[in-house]
């Protein structure tokens, strides 16, 4: 089967091409942009390995070789997932590759904002040596956490800052929390509940019609004075517009942010220049271990498919989905 990437900004392909090359296959690289790019340069591939390319309706319709799509990554926005089960293409993704990095930067953009860090650094760095620059801050034990998402990251997100002294409020369409698995820590709670009462606002759910703007001047206005917000997950999910407002004018007292409605985010975002936003860039899952752990289960995840053994990670069950050949 010909398998290609079909977009890769990483620096190195070597781990997926020593794998490809151990199962008697290699892949070809190309670097699809657009719809356009996608169309004009995949004609011949089947199995494709993508990071950003745009899989549309459009895609799919002039692309009826690909029979499998395996995302770097655990998102899949950039993919019609109703086009692709209506083309017979298998979607997987990297579900739990990077599940400590990102939960780990979540917690660490959490306790930079909670105990001022950086507009303490700055304050110092100006010359002003001065504590109480940074009032208020809180003691850990008496503030609440918000979780939106209890997957597998938003979990170990919850598990880490409730070991830190926080109480966890949890909210997740699919999931409850449970002694069964053992985040009964975790209080089950609505979204608007969750707006209301937490110091601290944290996402870990995908961007979908229902989450694309869930954090918008209206839900602001609902929330905590000097509450902090934390975005690891999909930037479509807050309106930034609204939030630079409320980081503006203090009803905020900051945001933490690793993804953004567009990235890199646009120089002419109101977000920049506010010391209380923190931005980085799309780099929660990066750790050299998790970088390669996704690299060879992405290689691995194409060559089961290519072998006709089951896939580990199925995105969507198209019927009828295109075999192998």
């Amino acid at each position: 089967m010909k398998i290609v990437y079909s977009d890769l900004d990483h620096t190195s392909h070597d781990i997926e091409d020593k794998i490809f090359a151990e199962a008697g296959t290699s892949a070809e690289m190309f670097d699809c942009k657009t719809e356009d790019d996608m169309i004009a340069q995949l004609g011949d591939a089947e199995i494709v390995l993508n990071q950003y390319g745009p899989f549309t309706k459009r895609v799919f319709d002039a692309l009826p070789k690909v029979k499998q799509i395996i995302r770097y990554g655990v998102g899949v926005n950039n993919v019609d997932l109703d086009a692709a089960a209506e083309a017979g293409v298998q979607v997987c993704n990297v579900p739990d590759y990077g599940m400590n990095e990102v939960s780990d930067h979540s917690v660490a953009l959490s306790l930079t904002l909670v105990r001022k860090i950086v507009t303490m650094n700055n304050s110092c760095q100006s010359g002003t040596w001065n504590y109480a620059a940074a009032i208020p801050v809180r003691r850990q034990s008496e503030m609440t956490v918000g979780v939106i998402g209890l997957g597998r990251i938003g979990r170990l997100y919850a598990q880490k800052m409730n070991a830190l002294g926080f109480t966890v409020l949890g909210y997740d369409k699919f999931y409850k929390p449970n002694a069964e698995d053992g985040t009964e820590y975790i209080t089950a709670a609505s979204v608007d509940t969750i707006c209301q009462t937490s110091d601290v606002l944290a996402f870990f759910c995908p961007l979908t019609d229902e989450t694309r703007h869930m954090i918008n001047a209206d839900t602001i206005a609902t929330m905590k004075d000097n509450a902090v917000i934390v975005n690891t997950a999909r930037g479509g999910i807050i309106d930034e517009i609204s939030l630079a407002e409320a980081l503006k004018s203090g009803k905020l007292a900051g945001a933490g942010l690793d993804t953004t409605e567009i990235e890199p985010l646009p120089q002419k975002s109101p977000l920049w220049g506010i010391e209380t936003c923190l931005i980085t860039p799309h780099m929660a899952w990066y750790s050299e271990d998790a970088a390669e752990e996704l690299k060879r289960k992405v290689a691995e995840e194409a060559v089961r498919f290519a072998n006709n053994q089951p896939v580990n990670w199925p995105v969507n069950t198209p019927e009828p989905l295109k075999q192998a050949s």
